[in-house]
């Protein structure tokens, strides 16, 4: 009737759910590190630009 054939999966077994775990507590680890990263460079670029136009005003006044 249907053109598919239901298949279940088969259970994880617990080494499998360990290991996916680590892997994800792995990723994320990586992307706080990312995100820290490019928000230090954002951070630090905006002290440099406003260190720049705080002078450029210093001067012009």
């Amino acid at each position: 009737m249907y053109p598919f054939e239901h298949r279940e999966k088969p259970p994880t077994s617990a080494e499998e759910r360990a290991a996916k775990a680590e892997q994800r507590r792995l990723d994320a680890e990586q992307a706080i590190r990312e995100r820290k990263a490019a928000d230090d460079a954002f951070r630090a670029n905006f002290e440099r630009l406003k260190a720049e136009r705080l002078a450029r005003e210093a001067t012009n006044s």
